[in-house]
């Protein structure tokens, strides 16, 4: 693996410091973290890399693990703006975007904003970012550490940590990541314009959704998908909102598949 950072010039925004994990050789694949940061998706670009035939580029998204943010770099729309800089400045076609929670939501902004051209296809995994009535997204700002896991997680057991026995460096990066989501996703953590809009994607799209999340439900997933023309929706059971982390190769085959059927 490799790290790099990136000055990009981003319309409406300026200049904006981008810091990019590279893995693997290949067809591009922009992997988007959700609020639990980049390490909530090391694993799975590790994978992805591993198959073959795929370069894997994580980027850290502005503000998370204490990175720089630009001042106006403050919304969805924003960090997708960051992203098709970075495209442009890569020179990359044929990109697969993958994303989880808030990534998911900036890779179905993507699909709609003029790097669509670039793009082959959108995995959409757990997404938050629209409103979908008699499903609301749960309130995570202010949950509990136990009460988090309780919603994020299938088999919450596993995951937790005792606070007390993490150095004080990963504490600071994990307020900041959550301090940063909640700046890009709002209070509400959904536009609601954009389920409406998502009618215009072309690019083919999959959604990929833990069965048991509690922070966007099942249905709430249905919905999504069912609001891009042609998205392809598959479940994954004993799953919650990180369905990489939990049943990691039940993702990564409904993944690689979906990169396959797009070649």
């Amino acid at each position: 693996m490799t790290q790099s950072t990136y000055q990009l010039s981003v319309p409406g925004i300026g200049e904006v410091d981008l810091t990019v994990d590279d893995r693997g050789q290949g067809r591009p694949l922009l992997l988007l973290h959700g609020g639990a940061g980049p390490l909530s998706v090391a694993n799975l670009a590790e994978a992805l890399a591993a198959e073959g035939g795929i370069r894997v580029l994580t980027p850290t998204h502005p503000g998370f693990e204490g990175t720089p943010r630009a001042a106006n770099l403050d919304s969805v729309p924003g960090l997708a703006s960051v992203y098709e800089a970075l495209l442009e400045r890569l020179g990359l076609i044929d990109v697969l975007v993958a994303g989880n929670s808030l990534g998911g939501w900036v890779a179905a902004q993507l699909a709609l904003g003029t790097s669509a051209p670039r793009l082959a296809g959108i995995v959409v995994i757990n997404a938050v970012g629209i409103e979908v009535e008699g499903h609301p997204i749960a309130e995570t700002a202010d949950a509990a550490p136990d009460q988090l896991l309780a919603l994020a997680y299938h088999d919450p057991a596993p995951y937790r940590l005792d606070p007390a026995a993490l150095p004080a460096e990963r504490l600071a990066a994990m307020a900041a990541n959550r301090a940063a989501v909640q700046l890009y996703g709002g209070a509400s953590m959904f536009d609601p314009q954009l389920r409406a809009r998502l009618s215009a994607i072309t690019t083919p799209a999959l959604f990929v959704w833990g069965e048991s999340d509690r922070i966007a439900d099942l249905e709430y997933g249905r919905a999504f998908a069912q609001s891009v023309p042609g998205a392809l929706f598959e479940s994954i059971p004993e799953a919650g909102h990180f369905p990489h982390i939990e049943q990691p190769a039940a993702t990564l085959k409904a993944i690689t598949q979906f990169a396959d059927s797009l070649a």
